[in-house]
């Protein structure tokens, strides 16, 4: 079985819902799907002109057979945006993101600082503490810090 990969529910599951929302409205992007409680789904989403309750509205509705199995909450991803996926690292060089890995870096697991470079398999932030280079691969959460 060796370099086979399993997949989760979880991810089973996410991969069912970014194809019923790329159906939906090919413009509407799965950010985060996170499972806070058994039979519980929160779902953060983006759009490019923004995501406002309607649409929230819209993309439950699109969703409403999950309700038979699953409490569903759809929200923006809000001024903490996560960042999930290496086009979102791309999407926000120059912007200070918080990013915590699974393992540390130079004796650290947390780091903020701006977001210098996002190529390949790793992202580069540069900070107080100087620049980092972070495998996607070992990164446990990031997000966007808001801007005050």
């Amino acid at each position: 079985m060796e370099g086979r990969h399993i997949m989760s529910d979880t991810q089973r599951l996410q991969e069912t819902i970014e194809s019923r929302l790329r159906a939906f409205d090919p413009q509407v992007e799965l950010i985060a799907l996170e499972r806070p409680a058994h039979g519980s789904l929160r779902l953060r989403i983006d759009h490019p002109d923004g995501v406002d309750l309607a649409l929230c509205e819209r993309v439950t509705d699109a969703l409403r057979d999950l309700l038979e199995q699953y409490s569903l909450e759809v929200s923006s991803p809000g001024a903490d945006r996560p960042l999930t996926k290496p086009e979102h690292y791309r999407r926000f060089i120059g912007r200070r993101v918080r990013v915590r890995t699974r393992e540390a870096i130079g004796g650290q697991r947390n780091f903020t600082g701006t977001l210098t470079g996002a190529e390949g398999d790793a992202v580069e932030l540069s900070s107080d503490g100087g620049a980092v280079r972070i495998p996607l691969a070992g990164i446990s959460r990031s997000n966007l810090v808001p801007e005050v």
